[in-house]
């Protein structure tokens, strides 16, 4: 969110890569103090959610550098994500991807039925039907 200007900061920080890269991304974050809390997932993966295999090459490119490039989430996986936790942070965090990206409830159902929840699934399908009456009401 922040990586988008959404947000003007944030108190944690979540990464998700190929499992290689986030074994060597936690062994460098291990040895700095980023002095706010970081979390990493393999594969695609957030929190409860696995994001549908074709999601790094969704997401965007903010910088490259030597060995490494710096990406975001598309603005819909960062959606479907913050649904199956849904506290009130994630809700204005998903408010403002809607109104920032312009995303559309069609295309968030769609996403969000690839998504693979690890869990109660009825309980991912009870958030996103919440949220969508929540941000779409008509």
């Amino acid at each position: 969110m922040t990586l988008y200007k959404l947000k003007a900061s944030t108190i944690d920080v979540d990464f998700t890569g190929p499992g290689e890269d986030i074994e060597l991304f936690r062994n460098a974050a291990n040895l700095v103090q980023s002095g706010f809390k970081v979390d990493s997932w393999k594969d695609g993966q957030v929190f409860s959610q696995a994001l549908p295999s074709d999601y790094l090459a969704n997401s965007t490119l903010i910088k490259k550098m030597k060995n490494i490039e710096l990406r975001a989430l598309a603005p819909i996986d960062i959606v479907v994500t913050k649904i199956g936790r849904l506290d009130g942070r994630d809700a204005e965090d998903i408010k403002a991807c809607i109104a920032g990206f312009k995303l559309r409830k069609k295309a968030i159902i769609s996403r969000a039925k690839n998504v693979q929840y690890v869990g109660n699934e009825s309980l991912y399908e009870y958030s996103l039907s919440s949220a969508m009456k929540e941000f779409f009401p008509n």
